[in-house]
């Protein structure tokens, strides 16, 4: 834990006592301020108050005597609508902050690395860090992804964290500086919570805020967006800008070719790694996020051949394309992670003869960058709200099968492998849509994938489901 003493003997509000809105609660504590916290879910509620933290409810007890209030990402602060909370914090002048900006307040003297992005950020942060790790450097890793920023462990000058930071995270920063700002790619997500794609932009654009001469914004150029705010960055000439591409040359900067890693930080461009080796990181998207990485990696002092030795040793996250299982010759991957249409094209891109379970709460409704990668899909099989959506739009372009439920859908797809005696064949779950309608979160749908397919291991092979289901006959069956 890192104790926040910057409100000690403060009176200071904590709402949202989820996992990072209670770890903010009692680093607050231990720093010596007066908490006093809620949340609208009594389970929360009663987490928070057997480890000592005082409740109060602000709609009735208001914000007497409180100057800032720390609110949990995940409620919204602006769109579709702000919380009433929120709505009554402000209007009672209380500045509202989030655990990020209290961990770059608490550790001043250690270097902060920022990474975003619409896809990837998860797998180049955990890659960032086994580069650094590999390296010998002092590190934590956290924020949106595993521990909340304020239960890392304090760092001293040497040390560096590396953040994984959400549109909705940058959207609580007020005086953060990103030593090295990552910014992987831009694609259309969450556009209710931030009114539109304007609003989602700018959001993220906050992670280069405040950066001056002494700082590095490590930008990709894949997209149009990102392209063009790389351009802006370097035209305002504030920050050291290096681009990064998981495609193309770029001058200055790390870019992949073909799965060949170049560095040209130092103007000169070097062959480093080929990542066709790295079994954790398939395909152009992670070469984008490899890219990213490495630069990162680079621009914190580490040598080539260092960073290179980090990148044989990284072995992947869960849900990110992972391999659960090769059964009977087929391949079985939990992608459970791809939580939009953009992340799940990525995947695709990356196999072929594709049995592919798609569908959940759908986040954007545009299949339009699915174009290039169905031919390698030899039947879809489709669940959860979006898949009566997802069939008329996919309809007649391959063949595809209404499953509904996951476990329905995981046998089905084994069933038409085997039926089709395809031992190339790939199971690839990779929804394109958000897990809320059936599931907790993408990790727990992720396990659950993975339990089934590991149930497969003791079933004969060639089983079938008998339930019901909607059968739509594309013209690729």
């Amino acid at each position: 834990m890192i104790p926040v003493t910057s409100f000690a003997s403060e009176k200071i509000a904590v709402f949202g006592l989820g996992r990072s809105g209670l770890s903010t609660a009692l680093a607050l504590a231990a720093g010596g301020a007066n908490v006093v916290a809620w949340d609208d879910v009594v389970t929360q509620r009663e987490a928070a108050a057997a480890q000592g933290i005082c409740l109060a409810n602000f709609t009735s007890a208001g914000f007497s005597g409180v100057r800032h209030l720390v609110l949990s990402p995940g409620i919204p602060l602006t769109h579709p609508v702000p919380h009433p909370v929120v709505t009554m914090a402000r209007s009672s002048g209380v500045k509202i902050l989030g655990d990020v900006e209290l961990l770059a307040r608490s550790v001043a003297a250690a270097r902060l690395v920022g990474i975003t992005g619409t896809n990837g950020k998860s797998t180049a942060t955990s890659l960032l860090g086994c580069l650094m790790r590999t390296a010998g450097e002092q590190i934590q890793i956290g924020a949106n992804l595993g521990q909340p920023a304020l239960s890392l462990e304090p760092l001293g000058g040497s040390g560096t964290y590396v953040l994984e930071l959400s549109s909705y995270q940058l959207d609580l920063m007020e005086t953060t500086v990103f030593n090295v700002a990552v910014w992987l790619n831009l694609s259309a997500d969450h556009l209710d919570r931030h009114g539109g794609l304007k609003g989602y932009i700018d959001a993220k654009k906050n992670i280069f805020k405040r950066q001056n001469e002494t700082c590095v914004a490590v930008v990709g150029i894949d997209d149009p967006v990102s392209l063009d705010l790389a351009n802006q960055l370097t035209a305002l000439g504030v920050q050291r800008v290096v681009p990064i591409s998981g495609r193309r040359s770029v001058a200055g900067g790390v870019y992949v070719i073909e799965g060949q890693l170049f560095d040209n930080i130092e103007g000169k461009c070097v062959a480093a790694a080929d990542l066709r080796t790295v079994q954790a990181l398939p395909g152009q998207h992670n070469w984008q996020n490899a890219a990213a990485a490495f630069a990162a990696a680079r621009v914190c002092g580490l040598s080539r051949i260092s960073a290179v030795s980090g990148l044989e040793k990284y072995s992947g996250l869960p849900h990110r394309q992972e391999e659960v299982a090769v059964i009977d010759g087929i391949r079985y991957i939990n992608d459970s992670k791809a939580t939009n249409i953009s992340a799940a094209t990525h995947a695709l891109a990356c196999h072929s003869s594709i049995y592919w379970i798609a569908g959940g709460r759908a986040k954007d409704l545009s299949l339009d960058s699915l174009g290039d990668v169905l031919p390698r899909v030899a039947h879809v099989f489709l669940i959860g709200e979006a898949a009566t959506y997802f069939a008329e739009k996919l309809q007649g372009l391959v063949a595809l099968t209404v499953s509904g439920t996951l476990d329905i859908a995981v046998a089905q797809a084994r069933d038409a492998a085997l039926d089709c005696g395809d031992e190339a064949g790939v199971v690839l779950f990779s929804p394109a849509c958000a897990s809320f309608d059936q599931f907790k979160d993408f990790e727990e749908r992720g396990d659950t994938f993975r339990s089934l397919v590991q149930g497969f291991e003791t079933m004969k092979t060639g089983s079938s489901v008998t339930k019901n289901t909607t059968q739509h006959k594309g013209t690729s069956e």
